[in-house]
């Protein structure tokens, strides 16, 4: 069923990495529910770390809108889902307005994405060093897609009271509104290390001041009152909100009461999946655990780094992206807990791990035991690898059947050195061709990030796998 929703809503945007997208975003969001406004908070593209901000900043979680992982159709659907029943949605972009998925033209573009759900774009531009060709810049990307609205600009690290009215008469000029003037603030700006910002979990307490610091900063430099008029500007959007249980296929139900009993469990009782979560795990998107609960599992977050044992009946183990290499030391020491991850995958536990939960399961990181699930060794490297990959699973396991597609995402800064007897995880055919992973017993481990909203098959999978561990 489609229906129109009448969604207020702006897409934050810039010419290039490293403008002020975060700070503004996140500043918008923040000061828009300091005025009692539900706001839903988004972010184009795969990244984990600036949500966590976006979540900090309006209680609600900080989603993902990436037109690769996903496939451009579900972005308005999942936008809608997120959206449901705010007053307001700030998309924060991706890089620059128009930089996507490498040779594939616009596709995973903040632009692409922007023109899927019929946003108005302010573009966010560091004025650090110009005046008068902040026009032609300012020009050049409202032009060059006559498809892309571009309803404004916020003017960021502007220097002084001179700077900022040279700014302003070559944008009137341009005919381009200006919705706001940002001073040059570093106090504000949010730590950063190898792979982007610390995310909010690491620095909870920092980060709380650092966001009402950006929402001070926006209430001050920029006319939210012109930002929300251009917000309601948005034609009315014509989608289905996605669903996680709508999206799984009803011919593959949820195990029934009778299943259960046959397998050794209560009648109507549900698969405990336990997800890695604290400071060290940070990486999951919210439809994940979405899907598994419609799925028919109850979710229960843990703690690898104070957790000395997994939740109580846990049968099925899920350990997603973070940085376990700043923890290492800390998560080593936790030998309890690695002890009983490692019991639990010998003796059949389903167990889904992307990146970090892959480093997790290894024999060791940096030198620093680890669960030993995997005869393999991993350590810090100073190559990133970093891209979207198209990718086949290669080996049946708990997540993914022999053949099942799914488009996900590289981004780290270690290697790992494997042994021997396990099958590997997924065969990469672009952008180039490879195999990565591990599958051994009902583990499935690898260095891809997927979003299981473009193949909820996989949530289902693994609640039934999880059902079936007695």
């Amino acid at each position: 069923m489609v229906n129109s929703l009448h969604m207020p809503r702006l897409v934050i945007a810039a010419p290039s990495s490293g403008s002020g997208k975060t700070t503004v975003a996140t500043g918008l969001m923040a000061a828009f529910a300091e005025r009692g406004l539900a706001v839903s908070p988004h972010k184009a593209g795969p990244d984990y770390i600036d949500p966590g901000y976006h979540a900090l900043a309006t209680g609600r979680p900080g989603r993902n809108l990436d037109a690769f992982m996903c496939g451009t159709e579900l972005v308005a659907p999942l936008f809608a889902h997120g959206a449901a029943g705010c007053d307001l949605a700030v998309v924060e972009g991706v890089m620059g307005l128009y930089d996507g998925a490498a040779g594939r033209g616009e596709l995973a573009s903040t632009a692409q994405v922007a023109k899927l759900l019929r946003a108005p774009v302010v573009l966010v531009v560091d004025a650090s060093s110009q005046s008068r060709s902040v026009a032609a810049l300012v020009h050049g990307f409202a032009s060059f897609d006559p498809q892309v609205r571009l309803g404004g600009v916020i003017l960021n690290k502007v220097g002084s009271d001179r700077h900022e009215m040279m700014l302003r008469e070559a944008l009137e000029e341009a005919g381009m509104p200006v919705l706001g003037v940002l001073r040059r603030a570093p106090q504000v700006a949010a730590p950063s290390r190898h792979l982007g910002l610390v995310p909010v979990a690491e620095r909870r307490a920092d980060a709380v001041s650092s966001v009402a610091a950006l929402a001070a900063q926006v209430r001050a430099g920029c006319d939210l009152e012109a930002l929300m008029s251009l917000a309601r500007t948005a034609p009315p959007l014509d989608c289905e909100a996605w669903s996680p249980e709508r999206s799984l296929d009803p011919r593959d139900p949820a195990p029934s009461a009778v299943e259960a009993r046959d397998l050794g469990q209560s009648p109507g009782r549900r698969p405990v999946i336990a997800v890695a979560g604290g400071p060290a795990f940070t990486f999951s998107y919210a439809e994940h655990a979405e899907l598994l609960t419609a799925a028919g599992a109850d979710v229960v977050t843990f703690d690898p780094l104070r957790d000395e044992a997994l939740p109580d009946a846990t049968t099925g183990l899920v350990i997603g992206g973070g940085f376990p290499e700043v923890y290492a030391p800390e998560l080593s020491a936790n030998a309890p807990l690695r002890r009983a991850v490692a019991d639990f995958a010998a003796a059949g536990g389903p167990v889904a791990a992307e990146c970090a939960g892959l480093l997790y399961l290894a024999r060791s990181l940096d030198g620093k035991p680890m669960c030993g699930v995997l005869d393999a060794d991993a350590r810090m490297s100073e190559r990133l690898t970093l891209g979207y990959r198209e990718a086949v699973a290669v080996s049946d396991s708990a997540l993914a059947a022999t053949g099942t597609r799914l488009r996900g995402h590289e981004f780290h800064r270690t290697v790992i050195e494997p042994g021997a007897g396990a099958a590997p995880a997924w065969g990469f055919t672009h952008p180039e061709r490879r195999v990565e992973g591990f599958v051994q017993g009902a583990v499935h481990a690898s260095y891809l990030h997927t979003h299981w909203a473009a193949q909820p098959s996989v949530a289902r999978r693994f609640a039934r796998a999880a059902a079936a561990r007695r």
